[in-house]
């Protein structure tokens, strides 16, 4: 008999089997449970009112349409692409909007956190910036960008900014200041203490930034699109809205919702991830 043959039983038996495969699977899935269940309350109590108040006349179809008309425009404009070309065109300038002001706001905010002299310059400009609603920029910056694409871009980028900034300096400047003296006693250099101290004690309130950035990126994508926009689910709005169209009003409106929601959900499961090479301080 040949070595390979021999070989080749051992490596099956090393392999894990499908039930050890499982066992983690549905450990995960119960866990989930509870939190999934109570995640469905809200909605499988309001359905049936909404489906009843459509059903009973209270409003009119134009303003509340029923459930079943909204199901069926949604299958009908999933089917004609229409809906997906909105969506597309949406999450294209949230992904390049979130993103560029993620990466400026990091970068603001590990700066502030870590220099003086630059909190000193720049904190108070941020916290003014912060204080004026995105909303307010859309009129000022169409005079200098005109309404099209950088229009949106700039104004996602305003909306991300402010929470990434402030939760990255915040996050920096909280680490306790006995890690920072363990690295001095064992000598760390200065791309060490990054390394090995900064990056994992911010993980926590930088991931809480990114996701408050996302939601407020969500927030003015729809307001800009709403105001100035011939595409996108934020015009989807505006034009049923303008055609008395409420099943598609609705349309959007939840899947503006669920897009958001998953968007959270995959950075919560990104932060986990990272939060295992956070240090304890215990």
């Amino acid at each position: 008999m040949s070595i390979d043959a021999v070989e080749t039983p051992r490596r099956l038996l090393s392999l894990p089997r499908p039930t050890a495969l499982a066992a983690p699977l549905a450990g995960a899935l119960r866990r989930a449970a509870p939190t999934v269940a109570w995640g469905l309350v809200l909605p499988a109590v309001a359905l049936p009112g909404w489906y009843l108040a459509a059903r009973s006349g209270v409003l009119p179809e134009q303003i509340l349409p029923a459930p079943a008309y909204v199901w069926s425009t949604f299958v009908d404009m999933v089917r004609s692409g229409e809906l997906a070309s909105h969506a597309g065109i949406s999450l294209l300038r949230v992904v390049e909007g979130f993103g560029l002001g993620m990466i400026i706001g990091l970068v603001a905010g590990a700066a502030m956190g870590l220099s003086r002299r630059v909190d000193d310059m720049l904190h108070p400009f941020f916290i003014a910036l912060s204080q004026v609603p995105t909303l307010a920029w859309i009129p000022f910056l169409m005079l200098l960008v005109g309404i099209g694409e950088p229009l949106k871009i700039l104004v996602i980028v305003k909306a991300t900014l402010v929470p990434v900034v402030i939760n990255t300096r915040a996050g920096i400047r909280n680490i306790p200041k006995g890690l920072l003296e363990v690295g001095d006693v064992l000598r760390f250099t200065t791309g060490q203490k990054l390394r090995l101290i900064v990056l994992p004690g911010t993980v926590p309130p930088v991931f809480t930034g990114i996701r408050y950035g996302l939601t407020h990126a969500w927030i003015a994508l729809v307001s800009v699109e709403l105001l100035a926009s011939s595409e996108g689910l934020g015009y989807l709005l505006v034009w049923g809205r303008q055609m008395f169209w409420l099943d598609t009003v609705v349309v959007g409106m939840i899947v503006i919702g669920l897009i958001g929601y998953v968007s959270d959900r995959l950075l919560a499961s990104v932060e986990a991830r990272l939060q295992r090479w956070a240090p304890r301080h215990d």
